[in-house]
């Protein structure tokens, strides 16, 4: 899948995100350990991991934040999704071909 890979100089540092170019609110890039891990799209129901993220976040109404905390106390990682600070210089974009994995179902399972 294509992404956007954007580089910002902000008063913190340079900051690198990445990013879905056609974004919905339904698809989501995590992150593990600051590191771009699993890519996440609520509606893809023909992958059960997708499904079940389905089910924890948009059925039960609860923020995507509030899902992986729960997730990392329970597992004992450390998965989150980065803020977009726009606040900084961007210094430059590009497009890249990465394979993020779905969440690992065994993860989830705590919610069945």
């Amino acid at each position: 899948m294509e992404f956007k890979r954007s580089t910002y100089r902000t008063l913190s540092g340079t900051q690198e995100i990445l990013e879905i170019p056609k974004k919905t609110y339904t698809q989501w890039i995590i992150y593990q350990d600051n590191i771009p891990k699993f890519f996440v799209d609520f509606f893809d129901l023909q992958i059960e991991s997708n499904s079940m993220m389905n089910s924890l976040v948009l059925c039960a109404q609860e923020p995507i934040n509030k899902v992986l905390q729960r997730i990392n106390k329970r597992n004992n990682i450390n998965l989150s999704i980065p803020r977009v600070s726009r606040l900084g210089i961007k210094i430059k974009s590009e497009y890249i071909e990465l394979d993020l994995a779905p969440m690992p179902e065994e993860w989830l399972a705590y919610s069945l």
